[in-house]
């Protein structure tokens, strides 16, 4: 059974930052690319960023120069740190990762509020 389990949500001023964590485990072979996504209020989820396994990250324009995705293979964790916060990143952050546990499978994580007031 593998889990993503998302952490360091919250509430933040604008302009403030905040940094999220996310920690695969289970039954894990491999995993390719991890990411995170986000869901405003009233709005459909959207892509933020995305890692490949060698590190090689891609941002969405909006957060570009403001949010910086890592990871640590070892330890299957993902970090999203978010700088310079604005009220329109207010939303659920849910983190993705492709993994092989067996066979390949999209794994997501239950989410984490970041709210961010103007």
């Amino acid at each position: 059974q593998v889990q993503l389990v998302e952490s360091g949500g919250g509430l933040v001023q604008t302009g403030g930052s905040l940094r999220l964590s996310c920690a695969a485990s289970g039954s894990i072979f491999d995993i390719i690319n991890m990411a995170w996504y986000r869901q405003p209020p009233g709005k459909q989820r959207e892509r933020v960023a995305t890692i490949t396994r060698d590190g090689s990250p891609n941002y969405a324009d909006s957060v570009k120069g403001r949010f910086t995705i890592s990871r640590d293979n070892p330890k299957n964790t993902v970090l999203l740190q978010m700088n310079t916060l604005r009220p329109e990143d207010t939303a659920v952050y849910f983190c993705y990762a492709r993994i092989r546990s067996g066979t390949w499978s999209d794994y997501w994580g239950q989410g984490t509020q970041v709210t961010v007031s103007s």
